[in-house]
């Protein structure tokens, strides 16, 4: 039997929210060809993503906290999950692009950034956090960024999105705090998974080291065995995509 995540059980049920992207939709093709996994709900404000008999596809918009609240009664009758994934993540595109220097600073840009990938993934954790199981392990993961961290940035620039990623690393801490007094076997965790050759980093693979510009088969393969391996003990923190903890 095919076991991505060995320390889970068996009937897995799995949302992935960011499924027309490229990394959540490599998620879903590595799960779905688990026997270990029983169904995976494909969210995305399109409501498209892969297909196959495992796959429930779900019209969700993250920004919309109406429609956020409403497919998450949509997956509270069909009954309790495993894993939740958040894979989405603004850098570039809709109007705005990382900042070089501070004259570049825009407010549209730090609104959309901020929505997308900070307020977006808090949202859902109100209204999908919920529906995870009690009394086993669980987890929620959210694509972070290693330039979300403040005492490893060296480099500056970047503005809107590295302070967004940053929020958001303290989005996922603070829930893993009040989420743990409750329940001890969940976890909770910020994902950095490389450099991805997505549309989000295409613009910007031209400065990538030579062996650091990972397929997102590679990367979602090597996060999921990430996912395996934490512990309660881990919550509320990031980690790459080797397992390494990125300093906040």
């Amino acid at each position: 039997m095919s076991k991505p995540l060995p320390s889970f059980g068996n009937d897995l049920r799995i949302v992935v929210v960011g499924a027309s992207g490229g990394i959540g939709a490599s998620f879903i093709e590595h799960f779905s060809g688990s026997d270990q996994v029983k169904e995976i709900y494909a969210l995305s404000r399109q409501g498209t993503g892969p297909r196959g008999p495992k796959i429930k596809s779900l019209t969700y918009d993250f920004t919309d906290e109406e429609n956020v609240k409403a497919g998450a009664e949509v997956l509270r009758e069909t009954g309790k999950f495993d894993v939740v994934i958040i894979a989405t993540g603004l850098l570039q595109g809709e109007g705005i692009a990382p900042e070089k220097n501070m004259r570049a600073l825009n407010l549209d840009a730090f609104a959309k950034s901020f929505a997308v990938n900070t307020a977006g993934p808090a949202m859902s954790a109100k209204y999908l956090l919920p529906l995870l199981h009690r009394d086993r392990k669980t987890v929620f993961a959210a694509l972070s960024a290693r330039v979300g961290s403040i005492s490893d940035n060296r480099m500056g620039g970047w503005y809107a999105y590295r302070a967004s990623k940053a929020a958001l690393n303290m989005v996922l801490k603070t829930l893993a705090i009040e989420h743990g007094r409750r329940f001890d076997q969940s976890i909770i965790a910020g994902l950095h998974p490389g450099t991805v050759d997505t549309s989000l980093s295409a613009p910007f693979q031209g400065n990538v080291p030579e062996g650091k510009l990972f397929t997102p088969e590679y990367s979602t393969a090597a996060m999921t065995k990430v996912l395996d391996g934490l512990t309660p003990d881990d919550s509320g923190n990031l980690f790459d995509y080797a397992g390494k903890q990125v300093p906040f």
